[in-house]
């Protein structure tokens, strides 16, 4: 069995730090690098692309609505035209800053509002896939498994590679629990590690109130930004590779090759 870990990168800004971004390069597989819209800037990006480079990290766009204030947490209605400009404008900024360290944008996923909108709402996940596609057809498009995206994807004949949370918990329809909600966090690494070896070895997702929905996992997001997640990212990695598992980047696994 092989997987993947991705973690969301690159994200400078007054809501995030990018203290963790080099152990976690020292640890995952692939990283979503932040394209200046809801966070991080050139110097940053260029930082992040060296430091996965030399960690034999594959690295993918991190598209957002262009929100820096509200981090792309904040929901906004675009016309489809807006939306494929976004998604390029993004793609292209962060690939020519990877060309300049010979690396490649091999992926592509959505951040915040516009991620959380696109998986419930098929209409949008077709703009964002198609805007991808027509971009580059050989970038993967990671998505939330069960996702709208996820269908949107498969529907144009992309490559798609779709993903759980490690830190987060499900709701019994697939969805996560909203963070307003006290049980929506995996804070214990252990815990996390647990949650994590168990979706990957069932392929299901593993819903706080114990019910299994079986699902498609290429990869695990392991979020960045908590008190945590060096440790997490750690114990999950040790977890996965004690179970069997081979780790590899998006564009090494065999669905893709």
């Amino acid at each position: 069995m092989e997987i993947n870990i991705n973690c969301d990168l690159g994200e400078n800004s007054k809501f995030c730090s990018t203290e963790n971004d080099p152990m976690l390069l020292g640890i995952v597989n692939s990283a979503n690098v932040a394209c200046g819209y809801h966070a991080g800037d050139k110097a940053t990006m260029e930082k992040t692309v060296e430091t996965s480079k030399k960690n034999g990290v594959s690295i993918g766009a991190h598209p957002s609505f262009n929100d820096p204030e509200n981090f792309g947490r904040k929901r906004l209605n675009l016309q489809p035209s807006e939306i494929n400009k976004l998604i390029v404008d993004q793609i292209n900024i962060l690939s020519e800053i990877a060309q300049k360290n010979s690396m490649k944008v091999t992926h592509v996923k959505p951040h915040g509002a516009l991620n959380n909108m696109a998986c419930e709402d098929f209409e949008l996940a077709k703009v964002i896939a198609k805007s991808i596609f027509v971009a580059d057809k050989d970038l993967i498009f990671l998505v939330p498994t069960g996702s709208e995206m996820e269908k949107a994807g498969k529907k144009l004949d992309m490559k798609v590679a779709t993903e759980i949370f490690a830190d987060r918990n499900y709701e019994d329809d697939g969805n996560l629990i909203s963070r307003s909600k006290p049980n929506a966090l995996i804070t214990d690494p252990e815990i996390a590690k647990n949650h994590v070896v168990k979706m990957v070895k069932n392929q299901a997702i593993n819903c706080f109130s114990g019910k299994q929905i079986p699902c498609e996992i290429d990869s695990i997001c392991v979020h960045g930004d908590g008190k945590s997640a060096v440790s997490t990212a750690k114990k999950i990695k040790e977890g996965l590779l004690k179970n069997g598992v081979e780790l590899k980047t998006l564009v090494q696994l065999k669905k893709f090759i």
